[in-house]
């Protein structure tokens, strides 16, 4: 019995080790269209891009920032999920590329997600404690939002 153990482990490390080979590509850009890019769209006042930045440029960007961890499989899929997921929903590096109402949309939801405390989500924000926005923080990108939506109506 404790040998069929031992093999199973030994089994099981190996695929550990043998699925650290595969890494997915990295979502890591040094081009890409600044003219698309969010804050060259908007006037963001730089607190509110640091903290969006911060918060969510790692999933919602073409740019992002990985740790020592996110390079261990399972974690890097994990990871990557996240990453194509969230751009699917927001990329700031392609904002401008959106229609005006769907950027509108975008800004809206981002307002929305930070009032309702769905954004960033809690696991990220587990593992990236500079991420998680104060009450000031939100209050900024909040009332930055709602002046720029009510400045184009």
């Amino acid at each position: 019995m404790k040998r069929k153990l031992k093999k199973i482990a030994l089994v099981f490390f190996l695929m550990f080790v043998a699925i650290q080979f595969y890494q997915p590509k990295q979502n890591t850009s040094s081009s890409f269209d600044i003219g698309k890019n969010f804050a060259n769209n908007y006037n963001v006042p730089p607190s509110v891009l640091n903290s969006l930045q911060i918060a969510c440029y790692d999933c919602h960007s073409n740019n992002t920032k990985y740790l020592w961890y996110d390079y261990i499989q399972p974690a890097r899929w994990f990871v990557e999920s996240h990453i194509k997921n969230g751009k699917e929903e927001l990329n700031f590096n392609e904002f401008a590329s959106y229609s005006n109402r769907k950027q509108r949309s975008k800004l809206e939801a981002i307002s929305r997600e930070i009032k309702s405390g769905n954004m960033p989500l809690s696991s990220y924000k587990q593992l990236h404690e500079d991420a998680i926005l104060n009450e000031t923080q939100k209050q900024e990108i909040i009332s930055w939002i709602e002046q720029t939506i009510n400045k184009e109506q």
